[in-house]
Formats: structure tokens, C-alpha cells, sequence
């Protein structure tokens, strides 16, 4: 597809995405039992939204691309599959299950607050969303407001920080029942999980080195590792518990009535001690890689450099 052509189809398939978005609101709305397996049980405009245009405008993005400038198949991928699955989390049927068992909220969470943005860093493709982004957008990526607080939230200990600090807030057990019963704490909740992840896992994920990366390669293996620990502690807490700590799962009704409260929340605890923690050291093997990518990058242009200083001497005899 030409240039022209993708650009010129740009804004019609914006307007596309938007009128697909209102269409399954009504089917939401008006004719539930209708709605396909991955349609939302619950629509959210907002989710979306930012899962339909980024998508949209991520494919733009590498159609408008030179081809030496494309992101591979393998990143592509894997941008895809992050995104759907916080999507999947968040407005399928999963996203009613998880609001009446402890242990698949943990899911949900685990998967927000870290696999999905690990695989949206992983892939590293925020040039192709910002190339097919319209000008007004792009405009807004890339204001002095939004680069700053980015800049502020990627302070290497702040982020971190922020990273355990949000994951355990909302198991404040006050704080969790409150969000759990409150529409707008519930989505605050939800999107503080998934922009805190994308944050955190950019920073750690990067794979360039400082400069222009933001921290060091010793210092994000640090930062993968160092949020392992205080996870693994709140999981043991919880596993550990002898009184059920969450009883908003009661109120509500457990889709799986078998298992019991205690049960519950000790499944829930080990999902918060184990993915997490093995998050955690896949990004440090993942940083790791990108530093001995970097070494060789570096000695392959050292012995380049080396063998034209040799060649220029044997032609000019100095």
C-alpha cells in the first residue's frame, strides 16, 4: 500500500473503529445474549477505544513505514498479543468471573499490572503507534506536559515504588472491598494497573543502552529484581492467612462454590507470589540479553574501526 493511500484511508478508518465502538455498545446494551465470546459483557468506551485505535494506528504506523524501519514479525506479535490480553481481562467474560472469585482476580490483575505490559515493552514498537497516530494525537504524545510526567513516573525508585506500591494498595482489604463495590474506584483501579505496568516494564525493557535508555543495564536488572521481593511477601501473607480476608467474594457469590473462602484467597496468594517473582527474573534475562546484544554491537564496531585504521595505513604507507 502506498503512502498516500494509507494516509488518505487514515481518518476514515478512525471514524470506522468509532462507529464499530457505538455499534457494540448497543448490542451491549439492547441485545446481550448476541454478543460474541470476545465482545464485552460490560462495554467500556474507554477500553475500547484504547485497545481498537492503538491497534489501528500500530499497523498504520508499519504500513507507513520504510521497510528497514518495520518492527519484526516476532514484535508485531507480541504487541498484538499483549494488548489483547489485557482486553481479554478487561471486557470479556473473564472480567465477570473475576469479580466473584479472589483467585481469578489475581489473575486479572497478574495480567494487567505485568504480563500484558511486559509483552507491550517487549515488543518496543511505540515508533510505529506514534507514526500512525493522527496529527492530534501525536500532538499529545509528545507535549511537554506528557513528556514530563512520564519523565517524573519513570524516576528509576519512584517507579519502582509505584509499581509494588499500586499492586498492594488495592489488597488493602478496606480498599479492595471499596473498589470492589464503587464503578469509579473499580476503573481506577484497573487502568492504575495497566498504565503502572507499561511505565515500569518501558523503563526495565528498554533495549538500548544509557544513553539514551533512561537507567543503566546493571540498574534495570536491579529495578526486575528488586519489586520481586516485596510481591513474594505480600503472596506469603495472604497464602498464610488463617481468616478470609476479602469477604466482598461472599457477598457476592462465588462462581465456583466449592472452593472456599480460605481456599480462595490462597490460590489468589500464590498468584500474586509466583508469576510476579517469575515476571521478575524473565525481565532480568530479557535485560541481560539486550546488554551481550549491545557488548557484541559495540566489539563488532571496535574491529570494524580497527581494520579501516589498518587499511588506511598500508594505503598511505603512515
Amino acid at each position: 500500500m502506498s503512502r498516500r493511500a494509507v494516509e488518505w484511508t487514515g481518518p476514515a478508518a478512525d471514524w470506522a473503529v468509532v462507529a464499530f465502538g457505538v455499534f457494540l455498545f448497543w448490542i451491549s446494551a439492547s441485545h446481550p445474549s448476541l454478543m460474541p465470546v470476545w465482545g464485552p459483557w460490560d462495554f467500556s468506551p474507554l477500553i475500547y477505544l484504547a485497545t481498537a485505535l492503538t491497534l489501528l494506528w500500530f499497523f498504520r504506523g508499519v504500513a507507513l513505514a520504510p521497510p528497514q524501519e518495520r518492527p519484526t514479525v516476532w514484535r508485531r506479535a507480541v504487541f498484538v498479543i499483549g494488548l489483547l490480553l489485557a482486553y481479554a481481562v478487561l471486557q470479556t467474560r473473564f472480567e465477570y468471573w473475576s469479580q466473584h472469585m479472589f483467585f481469578l482476580n489475581r489473575i486479572q490483575h497478574v495480567m494487567m499490572h505485568h504480563l500484558s505490559p511486559f509483552l507491550i515493552a517487549l515488543s518496543w514498537v511505540g515508533g510505529s503507534v506514534k507514526r500512525g497516530m493522527p496529527r492530534w494525537a501525536r500532538r499529545m504524545v509528545e507535549s511537554r506536559l506528557a513528556g514530563a510526567a512520564i519523565h517524573v513516573l519513570q524516576q528509576p525508585l519512584l517507579a519502582a515504588f509505584l509499581f509494588v506500591g499500586s499492586f498492594a494498595f488495592w489488597l488493602i482489604p478496606a480498599i479492595h472491598f471499596r473498589a470492589m463495590i464503587d464503578a469509579r474506584l473499580y476503573a481506577l483501579m484497573n487502568w492504575s494497573m495497566v498504565l503502572d505496568g507499561i511505565l515500569f516494564w518501558c523503563l526495565v525493557l528498554d533495549p538500548r543502552p544509557k544513553p539514551p535508555a533512561r537507567v543503566s543495564f546493571g540498574g534495570r536488572i536491579a529495578l526486575s529484581l528488586g519489586v520481586m521481593f516485596p510481591q513474594i511477601l505480600l503472596g506469603a501473607i495472604i497464602v498464610f492467612s488463617v481468616r478470609d480476608l476479602y469477604p466482598y467474594y461472599n457477598l457476592c457469590g462465588r462462581i465456583f462454590p466449592s472452593i472456599s473462602a480460605l481456599d480462595d484467597q490462597q490460590l489468589g496468594g500464590l498468584i500474586i507470589w509466583i508469576p510476579p517473582a517469575m515476571m521478575s527474573v524473565a525481565g532480568m534475562l530479557v535485560v541481560v540479553n539486550a546488554m551481550r546484544l549491545n557488548d557484541e554491537s559495540m566489539a563488532r564496531t571496535d574491529r570494524n574501526a580497527a581494520a579501516l585504521a589498518a587499511a588506511s595505513r598500508s594505503w598511505t604507507g603512515l
